[in-house]
């Protein structure tokens, strides 16, 4: 059974992919949705290679925003996905790379505690701003606090060095400049440009579901196997 990791990013939920998730497991995709929020870059890396280690075949990862620098330090990827994601190199971490802007740092609540939350209000725009108003309002209700400090982990793997990759642009993105994106696109495979905000697994799940059918292994049912047969024959 081909496999999906779906790694979201800052003051996300698993629960933000769940019509990506639905689509793919109807067409009979084993998908695996891990819970970040573990305090630290490294511990949500951990918990991400973990759900790789645990699957029969490697699996196509796709990383959102920051989940881009969970993805990076991951090891047994068949393919890489950045979806308006950050890719750092050696010594580099979100925060530094940058490219937040203004609406999104705007967005931000500092807790007594030390962690952050989204102003619900303002973080509507920077991140769900091209988004159906229910599912934009959907999506602002599933936000968490997130703890300090994972932006500025710095991976210890770069695995999009050595395993197949795919950057997605976002190029109406109100939460990460699309310039930044298009750098970073440099280092992967191949690069697409989606005309979306950054966050098109609520907006429009169909383009992630669609792209990542594409980077699927292909499916063995019973054309190919008569395909191969005569292939065979032929031979």
């Amino acid at each position: 059974m081909p496999a999906v990791v779906l790694v979201h990013g800052l003051y996300h939920r698993p629960e933000h992919f769940a019509v990506v998730a639905e689509g793919l497991r109807a067409d009979g995709t084993e998908v695996a949705v891990p819970e970040l929020h573990r305090g630290s870059l490294a511990a949500d890396t951990a918990a991400v290679q973990a759900v790789i280690d645990a699957l029969p075949e490697p699996p196509v990862v796709l990383g959102h925003s920051y989940g881009g620098s969970v993805i990076t330090g991951v090891r047994g990827a068949a393919h890489l996905v950045y979806l308006a994601a950050f890719v750092p190199d050696a010594q580099e971490s979100a925060a530094g790379l940058g490219g937040a802007s203004q609406q999104l740092k705007d967005a931000i609540v500092v807790e007594p505690d030390g962690s952050t939350a989204l102003h619900p209000g303002l973080a509507i725009d920077a991140l769900y701003g091209d988004c159906p108003a229910p599912l934009a309002a959907r999506a602002v209700g599933l936000l968490r606090a997130q703890g300090p400090g994972c932006g500025r982990g710095v991976p210890q793997h770069h695995g999009w060095k050595e395993t197949p990759s795919t950057y997605v642009i976002c190029a109406q993105d109100q939460a990460i400049d699309p310039g930044l994106q298009q750098a970073m696109a440099s280092r992967c495979t191949d690069v697409r440009v989606w005309q979306t905000g950054h966050s098109p697994f609520v907006g429009q799940p169909d383009l992630i579901v669609e792209l990542l059918r594409e980077l699927l292994p292909t499916r063995s049912g019973p054309r190919g196997s008569q395909e191969a047969a005569a292939a065979r024959h032929t031979a």
